[in-house]
């Protein structure tokens, strides 16, 4: 269900929140337009979801990781996730933009492929007088009112059209699709193997199902899924164990282990020593480190 967000100027800016959440892939929370008045700021912000703004016309002002924007008609911009944010429309010219809070696993993967991320947040299209970006954007919010299903196959030309126009788009060849992957494969695990990981979330967060991931994870890096996981945890535990004072349930709880006996006996499988006995031979003294790192 979509909610509609009142304003008594329909030519002033047009508002709607999307109630339904219905699709893993993609999942359209807000979108909308807005012609701005002068100096008109949002934030400092932090969202909860990826945050698209197109600028339809005018200018204005990006500041974000310390870094200040200066933007016009035809780029547009990408707030990401707890990114710390605040915009503001120019004094002379405001902008007049368009804008889509989105997640989803389709998100993540389809930014990367446009060349956007927190720390390149600025879009370019390869052909500025095309605004193909731009008519995705506000056909989303003229259809507010159909069905989820197509709202969401809307948001997937959106997705599809910011990855085929953007100037910083990773070209992506089909033998190297695989390699593409693997690569958020990787990238997912280093971000979370902190946590109670399954098989089945890595596979997700690649975009692929679970049969065919560990078919092409163990075909790339000749070990399963499995193994891979537990020995990245277990060389990060090593480090710990090596290089830290933190208890032995700690160390475990750290790399994903709730249960320190199960933690002790996957370090064991992969170091052959347990936990302790591997701090008894390695640890190296802060005293030591400090000095190493002084240099």
């Amino acid at each position: 269900m979509i909610k509609r967000r009142q304003n008594q100027d329909e030519n002033k800016y047009r508002f709607y929140v999307a109630q339904d959440d219905l699709f893993i892939d993609l999942n359209l929370v807000q979108f909308g337009w807005e012609r701005c008045e002068p100096l008109h700021q949002f934030g400092p912000a932090v969202r909860n979801h990826f945050l698209f703004h197109y600028i339809i016309d005018g200018k204005g002002k990006l500041e974000t990781n310390g870094q200040t924007y200066s933007l016009s008609k035809g780029q547009g911009f990408l707030l990401c996730p707890g990114q710390i944010s605040s915009y503001f429309a120019d004094p002379d010219n405001p902008w007049h933009y368009t804008w889509v809070e989105f997640d989803g696993l389709r998100a993540r993967q389809s930014l990367t492929l446009a060349g956007l991320s927190e720390q390149q947040p600025i879009y370019n299209s390869i052909d500025p007088e095309n605004h193909t970006v731009q008519n995705c954007m506000l056909k989303i919010v003229d259809e507010a009112e159909r069905s989820p299903l197509r709202l969401t196959g809307l948001g997937m030309i959106f997705l599809d059209e910011i990855v085929r126009t953007s100037k910083t788009r990773i070209e992506v060849e089909k033998k190297s699709l695989r390699d593409f992957y693997m690569r958020e494969a990787l990238n997912y695990i280093e971000g979370n193997y902190m946590h109670d990981l399954s098989i089945e979330e890595i596979a997700d967060a690649s975009g692929l199902n679970r049969s065919y991931f560990s078919r092409i994870f163990k075909e790339t890096f000749n070990l399963s899924p499995q193994r891979f996981l537990l020995q990245y945890r277990m060389n990060k535990a090593a480090e710990l164990l090596k290089y830290s004072q933190l208890a032995i349930n700690a160390v475990s709880s750290s790399v994903g282990y709730e249960n320190q006996l199960h933690f002790s006996r996957a370090f064991k499988n992969v170091f052959g020593v347990s936990p302790s006995e591997y701090r008894d031979t390695h640890h190296v003294q802060s005293s030591v480190v400090q000095r190493v790192r002084d240099r």
